[in-house]
């Protein structure tokens, strides 16, 4: 990338979450973005191999745990275990877009985001509460999502 005659290096981002149990939360929000555990390193069946390899004492295997957008477009997200508390509310969260935005009707746009929520509360999320508010007039679209929590406390929203 080039800015006034410069050469600037482009920034890859990378999400990072604090918590108790990295291998869980990996692989709730790899299975709710539909993403996947990062691969093991080059010459490594498996996770597990390239740890032992390496000499990584077992009760330290579940420290980390990464994912990856399989078409390569999101960012990788990193869980890093911390033995602190989490204190409160997150001061960022994730929303899960389900239903394509405010160009759909406000009924579809419902049954997707209630469709959508299912199918995490099937893999460890919880609902919260609902906003609900309907379109007041045919030049309002409404305005619709549902607050969940993942299977640590983290609040996330799916719209």
């Amino acid at each position: 990338m080039r800015t006034n005659g410069e050469t600037v290096m482009a920034t890859k981002t990378q999400v990072v979450f604090d918590c108790a149990d990295p291998d869980r939360l990996a692989r709730f929000w790899a299975e709710a973005l539909h993403y996947k555990l990062q691969d093991p390193p080059a010459g490594f069946a498996s996770w597990e191999a390239a740890l032992r390899a390496w000499k990584v004492p077992e009760e330290e295997w579940n420290s980390a745990s990464a994912i990856v957008d399989p078409e390569g477009r999101g960012p990788r997200i990193y869980f890093q275990r911390m033995d602190t508390p989490k204190p409160g509310k997150n001061r960022l969260h994730l929303d899960l877009n389900a239903s394509n935005g405010t160009t759909v009707p406000f009924e579809t746009r419902k049954a997707q985001v209630d469709s959508e929520v299912e199918r995490l509360l099937k893999i460890g999320a919880t609902k919260q509460r609902a906003w609900d508010e309907p379109p007041r007039s045919k030049a309002e679209p409404g305005e619709y999502w549902v607050v969940m929590q993942d299977p640590e406390g983290n609040e996330f929203c799916v719209q």
